[in-house]
């Protein structure tokens, strides 16, 4: 007990929310935009336009490999307009999955087509990558390969092509903003600003709390963070996105009020700190009612949720002031109230130690519970073999051990699962929150982890009795010594070649199995458990 004990401390990462309950205050209720406009400049908006498509393919190239990918781009473009090197432009940059030209931002970006816009929707830029290494730095450069393309095009103003960055693509739009120097403008639909760890740090450990997962499984969420993913060639959770010159430009902030992925009062005072070390002053924030992380309204599993009131109307009236060069005339901040539960844990680094301890030992877990359950696989045939063919002790455990064993055995693989089911349950509560659905009264998986620790604690104590007994029982045969015994009959063995045997009482016969096969099934179902134990001491069960 003091062992996992021990380890449970051992691997408990400190954790602030402080400060907690932020909020920002908006300077207007109404998120319109409006621009002053002495001159009366015909303003076009949403609806101007009919948008015609084409499509186009190009190969994105990933520098750090040469890589290349075939993405298919459609293009959107107002019909009607016969301007030469007039029309502004925008490229769409994608979020966390896999995204294509055609699956993703037909509404917003048919929005701003048919506000005099050329827009570009491309396959999203993953090469040979998964979610867990994606190439932010080369996605950067593929965009920006999209990006030359419009200036290519015979209608397009080449220094009035902006960018459409939601989410994930919002740590890699500063680079290209930085990278290419020319962009006019930038919408950011819930920047996550912070590094990868830190943001989604602050993400989980805020919904694991919203859904109401017990402070235990919390927890997990900061050993989980403090991962040194870099140890195996992972590098994504520490990447910088924190790139002032990215907010050297106009930029459009988007947040929803139901979003529950980001660090809307840490985010927008960053982005306000970075855009005005680099001398920007033009950052445009709106906070939307009853939107979720994707600006829509309502449950996102379900089809056709509209995106919020009014923001397609106010992100494209920015983009056509923006481009027109004209001043705004309304509020900078506007919309519902920002608001933040925690604050960022910036604070958070990793931990090479633990993290190599938590590979070994989970590696060794599940190498010994396999291992353990080809021999319980092959004591039941070995069970059957003997009962069909005249009898005889197949395991041959000693009387008591075989049951014990068994329900110990149970139990901790219960515990094992009854984890996985509140792990499990709370990831899908995650999901729901994020897809925009109401929290659910917690249930089990706040009282599960009281029945853990509980389960712990009488797995242990059960443990103790059974080598308790292997002692005891060890003793009767004579096989325990005192140290002055052991000298002695190692003095008389030398003497005589012969082992001293000594009886202490009537019992006789093995201590744990009469046969080879019940001892090693005996030691292997041991230490496999003891791993598992040695796993739940790692998340921090052990910990009262």
């Amino acid at each position: 007990m003091g062992i996992l004990t021990s380890v449970s401390h051992a691997t408990t990462v400190e954790w602030h929310n402080d400060p907690i309950d932020q909020t920002v205050n908006t300077l207007a209720a109404d998120t319109s935009v409006t621009y002053e406009n002495p001159s009366g400049l015909r303003l076009p908006k949403r609806g101007t336009y009919q948008v015609r498509t084409s499509d186009v393919w190009i190969d994105l190239k990933r520098p750090s490999t040469g890589e290349i990918q075939r993405a298919h781009v459609l293009i959107r473009s107002p019909k009607g307009v016969s301007a030469k090197r007039d029309l502004p432009a925008a490229v769409f940059m994608h979020g966390a999955g896999y995204g294509t030209a055609d699956n993703s931002f037909g509404d917003v970006a048919a929005d701003l087509s048919s506000a005099g816009f050329v827009t570009a929707t491309v396959d999203k830029p993953v090469w040979s990558t998964s979610d867990i290494d994606r190439d932010y730095a080369g996605s950067a450069h593929a965009y920006g390969q999209v990006v030359d393309y419009l200036r290519s095009l015979p209608s397009v103003n080449p220094d009035k092509v902006g960018l459409y960055a939601t989410s994930e693509s919002t740590w890699i739009s500063p680079y290209l903003v930085r990278d290419d120097g020319r962009i006019a403008f930038q919408v950011l639909l819930s920047p996550m600003v912070f590094s990868p760890r830190h943001a989604l740090g602050f993400f989980v450990a805020q919904d694991f709390a919203i859904v109401g997962a017990n402070p235990g499984y919390q927890s997990i969420v900061r050993r989980v963070f403090s991962a040194d993913a870099a140890l195996f060639g992972l590098t994504n959770l520490d990447f910088d996105p924190m790139v002032a010159e990215g907010y050297a430009i106009p930029t459009f902030v988007a947040y929803g009020s139901k979003d529950v992925m980001t660090a809307q009062v840490d985010g927008v005072r960053q982005i306000e700190t970075m855009a005005h070390r680099t001398g920007n002053w033009d950052v445009t924030i709106r906070n939307y009612p009853v939107a979720n992380h994707v600006l829509r309204l309502g449950d996102e599993a379900e089809e056709g949720t509209p995106l919020a009131d009014r923001y397609e109307d106010d992100f494209v009236n920015w983009a056509v002031g923006k481009v027109r060069g004209l001043e705004p005339d309304g509020a900078s901040i506007a919309g519902s109230s920002i608001i933040q539960s925690i604050g960022v844990p910036t604070y958070l680094t990793a931990h090479p130690k633990m993290t190599v301890y938590g590979v070994i030992i989970h590696v060794a877990a599940v190498v010994m519970l396999v291992v353990s359950w080809l021999f319980a696989l092959v004591a039941l045939v070995r069970k059957i073999w003997f009962m069909t063919h005249g009898g005889g002790r197949a395991i041959g455990l000693s009387q008591g051990f075989q049951s014990v064993l068994v329900m110990i055995c149970l139990t901790t693989q219960a515990m094992l699962a009854l984890f996985f089911a509140g792990v499990g349950q709370i990831i899908w509560r995650m999901v729901k929150l994020i897809w925009g659905a109401a929290p659910e009264p917690p249930g089990m998986i706040y009282w599960s982890w009281y029945a853990l620790q509980v389960f712990c604690a009488v797995v242990v104590w059960a443990w103790s009795r059974v080598f308790g007994q292997i002692l005891e029982a060890a003793s009767l045969r004579g096989l325990l010594r005192t140290p002055e015994e052991w000298r002695a009959d190692i003095q008389a063995w030398r003497l005589t070649g012969k082992p001293v045997i000594r009886i202490r009482g009537a019992e006789t016969g093995p201590v744990l199995s009469s046969t080879r096969f019940g001892v090693v099934m005996f030691v292997v179902t041991t230490l496999a458990m003891f791993c598992l134990l040695l796993v739940f001491a790692f998340w921090g069960l052990f910990v009262y």
